[in-house]
């Protein structure tokens, strides 16, 4: 369950786009993916129309495939620059034609259990901080094996609840370690999850501003807001997304389909 949103409020309009690339390396074809009966890419866009701020949901690809699977079930789809370099990229070449948006909200295309809450947190937290350029989130991290995996991204942040960094190492660093670090309340440790919400205005200037070099260092794209200065509200929600990436993370899904 999403913590709530600040209440003082600046109104916006928001819209979602979902970059979706044919190609994955981990898990080929990942997005058209049907097991369940619906494709991946279904189960993820469906789970965003749950968001109740958001004006829509685009998706934005890289191939017609996807293009057409997506048109098949009523959604919304935009062709990209197959060359792009990023999911970023991707989202920022559609939001360019969205004049009626201020918050671009990016929802990963393999990210099919995102709840419509986590969504409207997002779009809040840039509500309620006029300041921030970006929002994103955070669920608590209770397992060392996850805390020390470099393919969890962990974030701090301050008391305002905005970033100080994000990486694939373990931060906060114990230096003195003690399981109960793990079950501390408030947490300790915290796993980034990798939705963004953006002013438009900012994305559409992101694209632009070329790799960090903490960016190049971690592969952490959002390395490159704060090291330009800016910053990146975080919100915190009680249970991680499941992002799928393997053929076992497809396969523990479609599980959890069957018993849903």
């Amino acid at each position: 369950m999403a913590h709530a949103a600040p209440k003082l409020r600046v109104h916006t309009t928001s819209r979602i786009v979902i970059p979706a690339r044919l190609a994955s390396t981990r898990l080929p074809r990942k997005l058209l993916l049907r097991e369940t009966g619906k494709s991946l890419i279904r189960h993820t866009y469906e789970a965003a129309l749950q968001a109740r701020c958001p004006l829509g949901v685009c998706v934005a690809t890289d191939h017609r495939e996807i293009l057409d699977e997506v048109r098949s079930f009523g959604g919304d789809a935009r062709m990209t620059d197959p060359g792009a370099a990023s999911g970023t990229d991707r989202v920022a070449e559609v939001a360019r034609g969205m004049d009626d948006a201020d918050i671009i909200v990016n929802v990963q295309g393999d990210e099919p259990e995102l709840s419509g809450g986590a969504i409207d947190l997002a779009v809040g937290l840039l509500e309620g901080d006029l300041e921030a350029v970006m929002s994103t989130l955070a669920t608590p991290i209770r397992s060392r094996r996850r805390l020390e995996d470099p393919a969890c991204v962990k974030v701090v942040f301050d008391r305002r609840g905005r970033a100080l960094y994000f990486s694939r190492s373990p931060i906060p660093h114990a230096r003195t370690w003690d399981d109960s670090l793990l079950t501390a309340e408030p947490p300790h440790f915290y796993q980034h999850i990798g939705l963004y919400a953006y002013r438009r205005e900012f994305l559409l200037k992101l694209a632009g501003m070329g790799p960090s070099d903490l960016e190049d260092l971690e592969k952490l794209e959002q390395l490159r807001v704060l090291e330009a200065g800016h910053a990146i509200t975080v919100g915190v929600v009680d249970e991680p997304t499941i992002g799928i990436d393997t053929p076992d993370d497809y396969r523990a899904f479609v599980e959890r389909c069957k018993t849903a």
